[in-house]
């Protein structure tokens, strides 16, 4: 089974919206055998807090349905049994390549570079544009699943 998982700073936002909906086009295709899919912070800040509510509320409103979900960081095992572990920002790139065991920080992508772009998935945190985070995920994340899909 390949196993991703997306990362961003306090696993409230961006990376349980992209795990909600990718898990959603896993679920479609009929992948859930096949591809597992989790989410992490590289902070301590929000640990235990469920998703920001208007990341709920974004995906609710684009009919994807919503998991259980409390924020983690992410672990030294997270690390080894990834097979890809994709950020949404610079900042969690360095981050999580300062966390990562040497043998597992060529597992580690920014989020856009699957379309070969330096872009960033940007923190509704700050702003309340969740909607914007969702177009940007609805962008990516197909590209993403199809590398998985030729892995």
């Amino acid at each position: 089974m390949k196993k991703v998982i997306f990362v961003c700073l306090g696993n409230i936002c961006r990376s349980p919206m992209a795990e909600m909906m990718m898990r959603n086009f896993i679920e479609q295709k009929n992948l859930l055998d096949q591809i597992s899919v989790s989410s992490r912070a590289t902070s301590t800040y929000e640990i235990g807090n469920p998703p920001h509510p208007g990341a709920i509320a974004e995906l609710k409103d684009k009919k994807i349905p919503i998991i259980n979900h409390r924020a983690q960081q992410i672990s030294r095992q997270d690390f080894d049994e990834a097979d890809i572990i994709i950020g949404m920002d610079q900042q969690n790139i360095v981050d999580l390549k300062n966390m990562a065991p040497v043998a597992d920080k060529d597992k580690i992508h920014l989020a856009y570079e699957v379309l070969g772009q330096t872009k960033i998935i940007e923190d509704p945190w700050y702003d309340h544009k969740f909607d914007r985070t969702y177009q940007q995920l609805a962008e990516v994340l197909p590209a993403w699943l199809k590398v998985l899909m030729d892995q």
